[in-house]
């Protein structure tokens, strides 16, 4: 029994180029760092600070913590990293390598630096470890599709 591979001819190759996008995720991560050591003294309990209430119809406020207005933003990011990832370009690989390196930072601060002992910290390294196993996934998926055998 044999099988027949079609490899198309070289130049006939699509190669599709999109810009470079560093991380997104990096954008929570710096924030977290400067507001954390700059305005709450390297205390990780002032993401609990309230920024402001809200009034509901319930008549209850909807007070709004400064960690919850970060995670907000990150779950945000993670979207568009998630929609980053669908793209298939060559510097897909460097953007990749780069998320897992802001995930082994993030995972580094949050087991050696006592001001990221924070569940507002340890979410967003969850949303890290999510964008490095989303990318790779979705590109080992549509590299799978890319490959067709006759």
């Amino acid at each position: 029994m044999t099988e027949t591979v079609y490899i198309p001819p070289q130049g006939n190759r699509v190669v599709r180029r999109g810009p470079f996008i560093p991380p997104l995720l990096i954008i929570p991560f710096v924030i977290y760092n400067i507001v954390t050591f700059l305005f709450f003294g390297g205390n990780p309990q002032g993401w609990t600070y309230g920024m402001f209430t809200l009034p509901m119809f319930s008549g209850t406020p909807w007070a709004i913590t400064a960690g919850d207005f970060l995670l907000v933003i990150s779950v945000l990011l993670l979207f568009f990293e998630v929609l980053k990832s669908t793209r298939s370009a060559q510097s897909s690989i460097l953007e990749h390598m780069l998320s897992m390196l802001v995930f082994v930072a993030f995972l580094v601060e949050f087991l050696v630096v006592g001001a990221a002992a924070s569940s507002v910290f340890f979410i967003v390294l969850v949303m890290t470890i999510i964008d490095v196993v989303a990318g790779f996934t979705v590109s080992i998926t549509s590299a799978g599709r890319d490959v067709s055998m006759n």
